[in-house]
């Protein structure tokens, strides 16, 4: 019997699971129906009900989701394991409905050779509820390292155009900055960026000298760092044709110049983070170190344009950013104190609930399929992550139950980060992860409280890809773009 998900089932052989319910969201937008899962993968997606299975799930009118990707956490393994670890990142993470992460490599020692990267990954096995892939940092002394790059080992390399406290390994040389834009194109590797201009940033530290207060934290890193180094990629992808995704984008502006770039045709996409989404530089003020980031949150204005360019299409993922500190390191002096904060946990129920009070004429499907895409789809096409970001027949068996409108308060209690606090402590959320299974297994499950098993696996590579088309040019609608 043909499925609709584009595969076939198998009648000889009992599913060893089957997921029934009246939302699924699927590639073909939100329908009823029942996922067949075999051997960790989806064997089909049918309008009917395919008969004896070994398991079943019920997810009635909640939405069944593919299994998010967030492809910007900082599980802070190795070396500094005191802020968070693999063990409970993944406990945020799958709790948030998030089943796949990609890692940064700003770690002790960072993560800037192919060997770094198995040696990490030896670290992580076992320890890791999720499936995981990492972002290779740029050695700024070896800046030739992607042209070379096998895929199997990343798709991806980092670059920090500024630094920070838990980011020694800054790019400030034009022409090193050059010669990895330009083996980056070599190689067909994805580059990602945290773009912001730390020659700016040292000429007014140079001229301000540190801050005194939170109050005067945007001020000593405004969005002309942002604006200034984009303005700088945007260039180099010109020149080399390189592939550059820009990183937790804060400023309206910002945002203008990626979408004129994409519309003019170069391969260049960006990031919206939670945090962005989130918060403001009101919330900064009043919260001091609990909401310092980098780059810095920034006005209503901006924020307003972030949530635009997600409604719009024009961002290309969603990211945590997670970052987490300890209650010591946040409670420093205000120079001395690290940005970042966890967020992966918070994530999807942060965007859903700032999308349904935001817009709450839309129909909710619209917003399950934008946050599928964002945070499945688009993810898994942009750093080639096989078998995940859709729910259909082939793919991974990663699935996720989402209550769209149980309201709930979020305490210390819940928080599964490490660093054992939050920035949305005593936010009221709308959305709630009921469950969420990696390879048709449980391994978050909302009404016993209880994990599933520490066997998430390193991703490998799926083939390249052409380069998707600019987001004037998607077809408009409510369908999640196809790899």
């Amino acid at each position: 019997m043909p499925g609709t998900g584009g595969g076939v089932v198998d009648l000889t052989r009992i599913p060893d699971l089957v997921v029934s319910g009246r939302r699924l969201v699927t590639p073909q937008g939100v329908r009823p129906g029942h996922v067949s899962v075999s051997g960790g993968r989806v064997t089909a997606v049918t309008d009917t009900d395919p008969g004896p299975a070994a398991a079943r799930l019920d997810a009635g009118e909640h939405y069944v989701l593919p299994g998010l990707i967030d492809s910007h956490v900082h599980f802070r393994t190795p070396g500094l394991t005191h802020k968070e670890d693999w063990e409970h990142g993944s406990r945020a993470a799958v709790r948030g409905g998030v089943t796949t992460v990609m890692d940064m490599p700003n770690t002790v020692p960072p993560t800037l050779a192919p060997e770094a990267v198995l040696a990490k990954a030896a670290l992580v096995d076992g320890h890791s509820l999720v499936d995981y892939r990492f972002h290779l940092g740029l050695d700024p002394d070896h800046p030739e390292v992607p042209a070379g790059l096998e895929p199997q080992i990343a798709t991806s390399v980092k670059i920090f155009m500024t630094g920070h406290h838990t980011a020694p390994t800054v790019v400030r040389d034009a022409g090193q900055l050059e010669k990895a834009f330009a083996a980056a194109a070599e190689g067909g590797v994805q580059l990602v960026l945290h773009a912001e201009d730390d020659g700016l940033f040292s000429l007014l530290d140079a001229w301000w000298g540190e801050p005194g207060s939170y109050l005067e934290y945007e001020e000593r890193r405004p969005r002309s760092g942002g604006i200034v180094a984009v303005a700088k990629v945007l260039e180099l992808v010109r020149r080399h044709g390189t592939r550059a995704h820009i990183l937790h984008l804060s400023s309206a502006e910002e945002a203008d110049l990626v979408c004129a770039a994409r519309a003019a045709g170069l391969p260049v996409t960006f990031e919206v983070t939670g945090h962005h989404l989130s918060f403001t530089d009101r919330d900064t003020r009043r919260l001091g170190a609990r909401t310092r980031l980098s780059p810095s949150i920034r006005g209503s204005r901006d924020q307003d344009r972030l949530w635009q360019a997600l409604r719009d299409g024009q961002a290309e993922t969603l990211g945590s950013d997670h970052a987490p500190h300890t209650v010591a390191e946040k409670t420093r002096g205000v120079a001395q104190s690290p940005p970042g904060l966890p967020g992966v946990q918070e994530l999807a129920v942060a965007v859903w609930t700032g999308m349904r009070r935001r817009w709450p004429d839309e129909d909710p499907d619209t917003a399950a399929v934008r946050l599928a895409r964002h945070l499945s789809a688009r993810p898994a096409e942009l750093f080639r992550l096989p078998g995940k970001g859709r729910l259909e027949a082939g793919a991974d068996a990663d699935l996720v139950v989402f209550a769209p409108d149980v309201p709930w308060m979020l305490s210390a209690s819940d928080v599964q980060s490490k660093c054992g606090w939050s920035a949305y402590e005593g936010w009221t959320f709308t959305g709630r992860v009921e469950r969420t299974l990696r390879a048709g297994r449980t391994v978050w499950d909302a009404a016993t409280g209880s994990f599933g098993a520490y066997d998430g696996r390193l991703l490998g590579a799926a083939p390249a890809a052409p380069a998707a088309p600019a987001p004037s040019a998607r077809a408009a609608g409510s369908e999640i773009p196809t790899p």
